[in-house]
């Protein structure tokens, strides 16, 4: 199948931000999770992962620098996420995400991983279903022209020094992860974001 009718097929499926968050405030409330395992550390890492999401869409700003440039933004593309409930980085990305979109006026579709495992494999990272994934998709050719994901810059290099020293992601370091995400207040995520959107203008 041609990768314009995997995005196609898949996007037709999609839901919005507002029904992504609905959707992880029901497993928050039923002790579940999203995807193919139900676990309950996974239950829980979505419960963390609401009310992560839930501070980040209200307190969330972006820099006025970067929203002049979002509002002028007018090319025909829209973002689709794939991610789900469990996954911390998602959690820590998806608001500002949302925000940037909401911003340049850009539509803005999630997929569940699981759900989509033709879509995810087009779009692997260093060969594994990395998540959140952010795909930029022309409305016209139904093409990605762009991806993002699934961590911004800084946190990448964090998470790549921490696998060259170690050869794994302890518990402890996946602890100061989210803490570097807190410090960082979603900034690191849009700056990506903007320059990811000027270098298609």
């Amino acid at each position: 199948m041609e990768l314009q009718q995997i995005i196609k097929d898949a996007t037709e499926k999609a839901i919005s931000y507002e029904q992504y968050r609905a959707l992880v405030e029901a497993h928050t409330t039923n002790g579940t999770n999203s995807g193919d395992e139900i676990t309950e550390d996974l239950a829980e890492y979505t419960k963390l992962n609401n009310q992560r999401m839930k501070r980040l869409d209200k307190t969330l700003k972006i820099l006025p620098e970067n929203k002049e440039f979002l509002e002028a933004f007018d090319k025909e593309v829209y973002f689709l996420i794939i991610t789900e409930s469990w996954c911390g980085d998602a959690a820590q990305t998806m608001p500002m995400m949302n925000k940037v979109a909401q911003a340049a006026g850009v539509d803005f579709k999630v997929l569940l991983r699981d759900e989509n495992p033709i879509l995810m494999d087009q779009f692997l990272t260093n060969g594994g279903r990395a998540i959140a994934k952010l795909i930029v998709v022309n409305k016209n050719t139904g093409l990605p022209v762009t991806t993002w994901g699934p961590r911004p810059t800084n946190a990448t290099a964090l998470v790549a020094a921490e696998k060259a020293a170690k050869g794994e992601l302890t518990p402890e370091f996946k602890q100061e992860l989210q803490n570097w995400y807190n410090r960082d207040k979603g900034k690191d995520t849009e700056n990506d974001l903007v320059e990811m959107l000027k270098a298609l203008v």
